[in-house]
């Protein structure tokens, strides 16, 4: 069974297709027809397009500009990834789609798409939790995890702990109360002047600088709790800033370096502890600030003197991407095969809650 993904949740517009094999066959007969499932699903194409180039211009994603160039940009990424696997659109059999959370306007673009194509080949469709892309995506990589498992979810303007027993049921430990860690990065990084996207900048200067340089705080690190809060490391990054005045240029290494080991701090200690509250030794980062070298070098050297194995996707996807989307609609569908219908009406959940 071949499942198109398309994500178009903010500034990436992300196509793939992906091979899973199903508990029942979506062929329309009222009575579904048995089918083994023996492996997990593959990935077989995928193709994005990112906006940053666009939105650099302005400091940041313009909603509007985003959701035009989505539009732009979704078909021609189709065809790549169909020539790509070698496969026609006449051979798709569900076609996925980003629901929620994400920009309202972008997200139209992408259901809108999934919907008429759906429509068109008379194949069933599904919308997709974002978040649940992500969070699923370490099951592309050549390493991927068991079932249970603790989950590390960072992604923009998301901070969450979550235990994970299978596809759906998800239990919420911790989340950020304000800012979250991305949020923290790419807010930090203009305030050192470093422009959009202001995380990997910032991750990129910190290798040169000294992360003991300045003494910045680690919101909630002794709270007792799991949850998260970044604005007042923001604050106390701008107010640094200003202290240091015109010789700001001179410790911008080490005071980007000093942001990032508190930021990695924070997640570092309330991942563990999260692994100790449940007992499960498995751990899942997945998210756009999973691929922040310092964290994964961290959680690696604390996760392996615990003998926890710790999963990341591959680098290449720990961005907003169409594979995400296209592997948890496989592995949704693998437990609930009613969930794909032909049903071509939609509408989109700017702010969906993971737990929903």
């Amino acid at each position: 069974m071949l499942i198109l993904g398309i994500e178009s949740s903010c500034d990436e517009t992300g196509v793939a297709l992906v091979e899973a094999e199903l508990a029942v066959r979506l062929d329309g007969d009222a009575h579904p027809k048995p089918q083994a499932v023996h492996a997990m699903p593959r990935l077989l194409s995928h193709a994005l397009y990112s906006q940053i180039a666009m939105h650099q211009a302005y400091g940041g994603v313009v909603p509007e500009l985003a959701s035009r160039d989505h539009i732009r940009r979704v078909i021609p990424l189709t065809r790549e990834v169909m020539a790509e696997s070698h496969k026609n659109l006449s051979d798709v059999d569900v076609v996925a789609y980003t629901r929620g959370p994400g920009l309202a306007g972008a997200l139209l673009v992408g259901a809108g798409v999934a919907c008429a194509l759906g429509a068109s080949l008379q194949k069933p469709v599904i919308g997709v939790h974002h978040l649940e892309g992500h969070l699923l995506s370490p099951f592309l990589s050549a390493d991927p995890p068991q079932f249970p498992f603790v989950a590390l979810l960072v992604s923009g303007g998301h901070t969450q702990l979550m235990r994970v027993d299978a596809v759906g049921q998800y239990v919420l430990l911790g989340e950020t109360i304000d800012d979250a860690a991305g949020e923290a990065f790419d807010k930090s990084a203009k305030l050192l002047g470093l422009g959009y996207p202001g995380g990997p900048a910032l991750s990129q200067l910190a290798q040169t600088g000294d992360p003991a340089a300045f003494k910045l705080p680690r919101p909630l690190l002794h709270s007792g709790n799991l949850d998260f809060s970044f604005a007042g490391l923001k604050t106390a990054v701008m107010t640094q800033a200003k202290k240091l005045g015109d010789d700001l240029d001179k410790h911008k290494a080490d005071l980007a370096a000093s942001t990032e080991a508190a930021i990695v701090e924070v997640l570092l200690k309330k991942s563990l502890s999260a692994l100790q509250d449940t007992g499960l030794d498995r751990l899942v980062v997945a998210g756009g600030v999973g691929a922040n070298r310092r964290l994964r070098a961290q959680l690696n050297a604390a996760c392996a003197k615990r003998g926890v194995r710790v999963h990341y996707p591959e680098l290449h996807l720990c961005t907003d991407n169409g594979a995400m989307i296209a592997m948890a609609a496989a592995m949704r569908l693998q437990t609930q095969p009613s969930l794909a219908q032909k049903n071509y009406s939609f509408d989109v959940k700017p702010r969906w809650p993971l737990v929903d």
